[in-house]
């Protein structure tokens, strides 16, 4: 090019303070350069640049973020293809690409890696792999070659005590949707228009919609392996090459079928009572979406009410998350879990300020009673000394449901009758019958504990109602 901008990157790198900066902070030899050029130009050239995600990972090219002219997020160490996952299921026009380094993707992201490729998502991968952990001080990575110095393989890699290189793109290759794997090298010109080549390719293949590509690219690290930028990029041909040659394994671009569109969502008909026909209201219908935290014991039953509640709000048409938290104990160790239900699509299972929070012990009461949003409600049961004054806003209802279990002959249902509560209370915003029929559904293992188990939840029901406890979230 004429100029020294490159297209698809900013004209200036404003990092660190450094305004106008055309200077990256890359080591001089580093293939990640080369690499962040073949890539914005390819987007650009395709005509995808505004529809460009790139999520960058924990390593080198954590800063990608300045140089690319694209969306971009910052994902955790190893999890950028979960990262890319969500992105491309949400934003189905995305071209989503997952930039990673040997050490975030083969090592500590090796699972997100597999598991990715092996459900075939729609994204492009991109792995530039020096042999090393290059930002970290030069340690040994899943990558790096036999008898290869590191910092922490000083007399070399030794297969006897550290294994053998890990071959990703064989590895990926072995799995059956990904539709594009390939291994190329930025060692020199030559490779360089190959790499082009290849990285083009996969982005091709997302816009088309024909699934999962990925691009293994060897990429010297000058400063990790201690020599000048030529020699750097002289082992990368003459010792890198050998143990991962460069080729396409795996091409089925053109027989690939296209990635069906997702219909758009819309509030299903049975949850707002409509007939299904186009209707205005039916269109603008505010989301409607609860947060709800169980809290107690290990024993309690607690991970199963979450469980049970979530079950019902799938069954009338709700999208719903669970979420447990459990210690190691069997029993007796903190337990908690979360359930969302909402009219849309549930970004997060997360529930930081619960609107209904259950307390079956003190503990629980303690640590999360303080998280219930203002105007929320609390269900706990009376053997939780509640304190005072109550976190203002907050409405608590108080009942005795392991005594209500126990005096029905079942000790263990104590988190029914809390259901039994819950349900009197109308706290949970859904019909009667659903909680009931999904209880039934969590003993379909078991059918001889039902009807005692529905004993208890109508002990609770009716002890709920003859003391005019009501708690009704808005």
């Amino acid at each position: 090019m004429a100029t020294l901008e490159t297209q698809g990157m900013f004209p200036h790198f404003d990092r660190s303070g450094h305004v106008g900066s055309r200077a990256t902070h890359y080591c001089a030899g580093c293939g990640h350069g080369i690499v962040h050029k073949l890539l914005s130009e390819a987007y650009t050239e395709l005509g995808l640049q505004d529809r460009t995600v790139i999520v960058n990972p924990i390593g080198c090219a954590v800063f990608g973020y300045y140089y690319w002219d694209v969306g971009g997020v910052s994902a955790g160490h190893g999890q950028a293809p979960s990262m890319a996952t969500a992105i491309s299921r949400l934003r189905d026009k995305a071209i989503v690409v997952s930039y990673q380094g040997d050490g975030d993707l083969a090592a500590i992201g090796l699972g997100h890696t597999l598991q990715a490729a092996a459900r075939g998502e729609h994204m492009a991968v991109f792995f530039v792999n020096n042999s090393i952990y290059g930002m970290t001080g030069g340690q040994m990575a899943p990558t790096t070659l036999i008898g290869q110095k590191t910092t922490t393989s000083p007399l070399g890699r030794n297969p006897a005590t550290d294994g053998m290189p890990l071959h990703m793109a064989e590895l990926i290759d072995r799995l059956d949707l990904p539709v594009y794997v390939e291994r190329v090298s930025v060692a020199d010109t030559k490779r360089i228009m190959q790499a082009k080549r290849a990285i083009r390719k996969a982005l091709e293949i997302q816009r088309d919609r024909k699934g999962y590509a990925f691009v293994e690219i060897l990429s010297p690290c000058p400063t990790s392996v201690g020599k000048p930028p030529l020699e750097a990029a002289k082992f990368v041909i003459e010792k890198m090459e050998k143990e991962y040659p460069l080729g396409c394994l795996r091409d089925r671009s053109a027989e690939a079928p296209v990635r069906p569109e997702p219909a758009p969502w819309k509030p299903l008909a049975e949850f707002f009572g409509d007939d299904g026909s186009e209707d205005p209201v039916h269109e603008a219908a505010e989301v409607k979406e609860r947060h709800f935290k169980f809290t107690g014991f290990g024993g309690q039953g607690i991970l199963s009410l979450g469980l049970v509640v979530a079950d019902a709000a799938r069954a009338i048409g709700l999208q719903t998350t669970w979420l447990p938290s459990y210690g190691p104990e069997q029993r007796g160790g903190d337990a908690a879990c979360t359930v969302v239900t909402s009219t849309h699509l549930i970004g997060a299972p997360a529930v930081d300020h619960p609107e209904l929070l259950v307390v079956m012990n003190q503990a629980a009461c303690a640590k999360h009673l303080p998280t219930v949003r203002p105007g929320g409600l609390v269900l706990a049961d009376a053997t939780v000394q509640l304190p005072d004054p109550l976190p203002e806003g907050v409405r608590v209802v108080s009942i005795p449901a392991i005594d209500i279990a126990t005096a029905n002959g079942v000790p263990k249902a104590a988190n029914v009758a809390i259901l039994g509560g819950l349900i009197a209370l109308n706290a949970l915003g859904m019909p009667e019958h659903a909680l009931v029929e999904a209880l039934e559904r969590s003993f379909a293992k078991k059918p001889k504990l039902i009807p005692a188990n529905r004993q208890v939840l109508q002990a609770a029901i009716d002890y709920c109602r003859h003391h005019g406890l009501t708690g009704e979230l808005p």
